[in-house]
């Protein structure tokens, strides 16, 4: 059996990575008050946690003082509020915000993590990625090992997500898009029962795309097909695609970035689709965020944004192996 977290000798092999995640945590924040960006704070149990397809929650409850009930759910990002900000004029801002999400246990996954999100008024996605690129160098060493997989940051691999699934599917993902039959057929991938379009797309990604990422050099993954966009912008030069990137250091997915959506009306559609495809698998949940779409209404700067996994990132710095070792007390497993 093995020792609880807070026994002397399981902290004591935990404390080289934790010393290091400390050290991690100061430079961060010494990039970003060195840039202008102010760190913020947002609310943890809100009454709207997010609007993704697939992810599972943590549910809470506000009592108020004349006994009133209200439900409330603990974050899966701070996103929503941060754009808030943006709409009130907080100019560029950073948060090394705890975030929850539900049903997620691994060697790279914990249910209670810790997300830095930053948000860039006037950038797009070339500048943010430019952006991510030097906080990396600023914060982590010339090459970085972690999981058995050594990563050079002397340069930056930048591949779109049609030029992955051609190199390492073999298929054309935007001519196949929404036709799971086709993308089955040039991958050479047997479609499964009631296997949709986007299923496909994701598992060809998790088995042939993402383990190619991210090894001898970083790689952004850019320009996820429309129907991947989430809460970014369509790519004016291509409707096809959105601007979008994740990105891969030492095989692991690390962070997500948006030029994000501005539009209201269309961010309402994006929603009220999400939700109905949510509810289909999950049931009925939480209110739509009318506040967002109303902040969202009144105007937000043009901005980019991105979520890196800051548990991961420390990983990556102190070399462990698993997330339980860089978390000052990691929850039993």
């Amino acid at each position: 059996m093995s020792q609880p977290a807070w026994h002397p000798e399981s902290f004591a092999a935990r404390l080289p990575f934790l010393r290091r995640r400390a050290l991690l945590t100061q430079a961060t924040r010494a990039f970003f008050a060195a840039r202008g960006y102010t760190e913020v704070e947002t609310p943890y149990a809100v009454p709207v946690p997010g609007e993704e397809v697939h992810l599972a929650t943590f549910r809470t409850e506000r009592v108020g003082t004349d006994g009133s009930r209200e439900p409330l759910w603990l974050h899966t990002s701070p996103e929503f509020a941060m754009k808030k900000l943006l709409v009130a004029g907080a100019g560029p801002i950073f948060q090394l915000a705890r975030v929850w999400r539900n049903e997620e246990g691994s060697a790279l996954h914990a249910h209670e993590f810790t997300m830095l999100e930053w948000y860039t008024p006037g950038a797009g996605m070339t500048g943010l990625m430019d952006q991510t690129e030097a906080f990396l160098r600023a914060v982590l060493p010339p090459v970085v090992s972690c999981r058995g997989i050594a990563t050079d940051l002397s340069r930056f691999e930048r591949l779109t997500v049609a030029e992955a699934f051609a190199r390492y599917v073999g298929a054309d993902v935007l001519a196949t898009a929404d036709d799971a039959p086709a993308l089955a057929a040039a991958a050479g991938a047997r479609l499964r029962q009631r296997e949709t379009w986007e299923d496909l797309f994701f598992r060809l990604l998790l088995e042939r795309v993402e383990p190619m990422l991210g090894r001898g050099h970083p790689t952004f993954l850019t320009h996820w097909p429309a129907a991947q966009a989430a809460l970014a912008r369509r790519d004016p030069a291509d409707p096809r695609v959105a601007e979008r990137f994740e990105l891969f250091v030492c095989g692991v997915e690390l962070a997500n970035a948006f030029v994000e959506l501005t539009d209201a009306a269309e961010q309402r559609e994006r929603f009220t689709a999400d939700r109905a495809r949510r509810h289909a698998l999950h049931g009925p949940d939480w209110p739509m965020d009318e506040d967002f779409l109303a902040a969202l209404a009144h105007g937000m700067p043009a901005a980019a944004g991105i979520a890196l996994g800051f548990d991961r990132l420390a990983m990556i710095a102190s070399g462990a192996d698993r997330i339980g070792q860089v978390l000052w007390m990691p929850p039993p497993m």
